[in-house]
């Protein structure tokens, strides 16, 4: 059976992506609220054609990133889990412990399955991500919380060594909100302004799963 090209791939990607998408959006409206995943959704459910069609892009872009083999299956499961954690962070201000679990659980499965002499370093890469978040949530306890520790520690199991640009990244985007919001509303308002961290450790994420292993390359070269 011949080898599936990048370019049928991502259109395969992409597709699986529409539906998915679909059911990653289900997933943010009922977990939250309690509901069940499965059966006909409550009428006062809003659409989610955004979220459908991000999704079908990012799948695609993994699968440009890393190939249509499976080496990109880590990047299609970090991709799924990070789309309802989004959504949920953004709408109540909470990451569910169920999510973060079944993309750790995800993330260890896939690399027994794919690449099992790299689970040791990105083992220390979850307990390097999520220590370093561990650290400030002690320490600012108003402005990160345990949900946005273990979502870093997942991250590091899906990425390994890129989690840290993914980090880096977030702390950035996170900073720069901040400073957006305070120069809007002043420094004592803006300091009272709460900002859900998690879509910014997701935006951290992706920008860790496409780029992550060249930026850390390049650092290293550069470094050498």
């Amino acid at each position: 059976m011949p080898a599936v090209t990048t370019t049928t791939g991502a259109v395969l990607a992409a597709a699986s992506g529409a539906i998915l998408g679909s059911f990653a959006g289900l997933v943010a409206y009922r977990l939250p609220r309690g509901e069940a995943l499965t059966g006909p959704g409550p009428r006062s459910a809003r659409p989610f054609p955004l979220v459908e069609l991000t999704t079908a892009v990012l799948l695609a872009l993994v699968i440009v990133a890393k190939g249509a083999d499976q080496d990109a299956w880590l990047g299609l499961a970090f991709v799924l889990v990070l789309v309802p954690i989004t959504l949920i962070d953004l709408d109540h201000r909470i990451i569910p412990n169920k999510l973060t679990a079944l993309g750790a659980g995800a993330a260890l499965v896939i690399l027994a399955l794919t690449a099992a002499d790299e689970i040791p370093g990105h083992l220390i890469a979850a307990a390097a991500a999520g220590g370093f978040l561990l650290v400030a949530a002690l320490a600012y306890p108003a402005g990160m919380g345990m949900g946005d520790v273990k979502l870093a520690a997942m991250m590091g199991l899906f990425l390994g060594r890129a989690v840290a640009p993914a980090m880096l990244v977030a702390l950035l985007a996170g900073s720069l909100a901040s400073v957006v919001i305070i120069r809007r509303k002043g420094l004592a308002e803006g300091r009272k302004t709460g900002i859900p961290f998690g879509p910014f450790l997701a935006f951290g994420g992706l920008v860790g799963l496409y780029f992550g292993d060249a930026l850390v390359d390049w650092y290293l070269d550069g470094s050498a």
